[in-house]
């Protein structure tokens, strides 16, 4: 009879040494350089599992002056027809969707429902959060929240909290072409960030060499370390530390993370010591109606402020107080605990494949924290 862990080898390959990415790293000196930037236009787009309160990323970034290309969605917390309505209709209620969505890959490079479903009883315990490869609960989702299990295109209307969108996807276009036209288009001042699962980026360095290079930067929420302690402390520990966007497409994680962009900015460990107040809130939401700061008050859980601060760092780098270069990997090992798991190294002791990355390790968190009140209290919106 075969063991959970050979059916695992099966489904998915256990760990190969043998992936055409691990070739020998160039020093990230030696990158080509992105071309100089033609208009001074900071542009982005921002690649995200976007959910009913996901709005401060890019309200952040169209503060700080940034032109917001489009919003992709991808497939992390729930399957990208749901995380894409979710991005139409957060953009609406804001009068912004003279802002383009384009949707993204529906399923992970690798990863399944049914792999992860094994890989967790064999490897991975009782995950407190899942993403969408918790098994379907139609209760959990009549109680307003968004559709998981192996059902790629369920829809769940009751989690729409903001508003069900009238708007559609940009007509012609996925996120993948999207993203590599755009920085073909505006090579060097393109900054890619990415909040959820890195599929489609890593979907997009598949598919075109110099897609990865012609961009300014990769911002990415995600890469703890050293947090194996911490999470056996409680369940909202275990939560906190699981890095569930890698562990969802570890693949693409790998792949977008030993990828030539000129820059790649890591807002992992930083990203998890970010909570906004209840006092904030209030400031923030006694003082402005408009319907991001209502769906705030009404709707805001105390998590960590993950995507907002990784989407602050792109937009104001100025905010961070601290980092480090490191070379980086993501562990793509289905038949191991580590699946998922972000490595550091110095340089002197990194393996050849991997390349430098500037992994944040403090902001200024009240700078932070005004930067977030301010694009929440006086949002932009499209011109009439």
């Amino acid at each position: 009879m075969k063991t959970l862990t050979a059916v695992l080898s099966v489904l998915v390959g256990s760990c190969s040494f043998t992936d055409a990415r691990l070739l020998p790293r160039q020093n990230a000196t030696d990158y080509p350089p992105a071309s100089a930037a033609a208009n001074g236009t900071r542009y982005a787009i921002l690649d995200n599992d976007w959910g009913s309160t996901a709005f401060i990323p890019f309200l952040l970034a169209l503060d700080a002056g940034m032109k917001v290309l489009a919003l992709a969605s991808d497939t992390a917390n729930s399957w990208v027809d749901q995380t894409t309505l979710h991005g139409l209709a957060l953009l609406e209620v804001g009068n912004l969707s003279c802002i383009p969505v384009v949707k993204g890959e529906t399923n992970p490079l690798k990863q399944t429902y049914q792999s992860f479903q094994q890989w967790q009883q064999v490897w991975g315990g009782s995950l407190e959060w899942q993403g969408v490869f918790a098994p379907q609960n139609l209760t959990y989702q009549s109680e307003g929240n968004d559709p998981t299990g192996p059902n790629s295109s369920e829809i769940s209307k009751s989690a729409f909290i903001e508003g069900y969108p009238n708007t559609t996807t940009l007509p012609g276009y996925n996120a993948t072409q999207f993203m590599i036209e755009e920085v073909h288009k505006y090579p060097g001042q393109v900054s890619i960030y990415s909040a959820g699962a890195l599929t489609n980026i890593a979907t997009a360095i598949q598919l075109n060499s110099t897609f990865a290079k012609n961009a300014k930067e990769l911002v990415i929420m995600g890469g703890f370390v050293d947090l194996n302690l911490y999470q056996i402390q409680s369940a909202n520990a275990q939560d906190i530390g699981s890095d569930l966007n890698f562990l969802i497409d570890p693949q693409a994680a790998h792949i977008a993370v030993t990828a030539d962009f000129p820059s790649i900015t890591i807002a992992g460990n930083v990203a998890n010591q970010q909570y906004l107040t209840q006092d904030m809130i209030y400031t923030i939401t006694n003082s402005s109606t408009n319907p991001y700061a209502q769906l705030m008050n009404d709707y805001y859980f105390s998590l960590p402020l993950w995507d907002e601060t990784a989407a602050a760092i792109m937009a104001y780098p100025e905010l961070v107080t601290n980092s480090t270069t490191a070379y980086m990997d993501v562990n793509t090992c289905f038949d191991g605990p580590d699946l998922g798991r972000t490595h550091l190294w110095s340089k002197e002791f990194a393996p050849s494949h991997t390349r430098e990355v500037n992994y944040v390790l403090n902001i200024d968190q009240a700078a932070f924290f005004e930067k977030v009140e301010h694009a929440l209290k006086y949002p932009k919106s499209c011109p009439l």
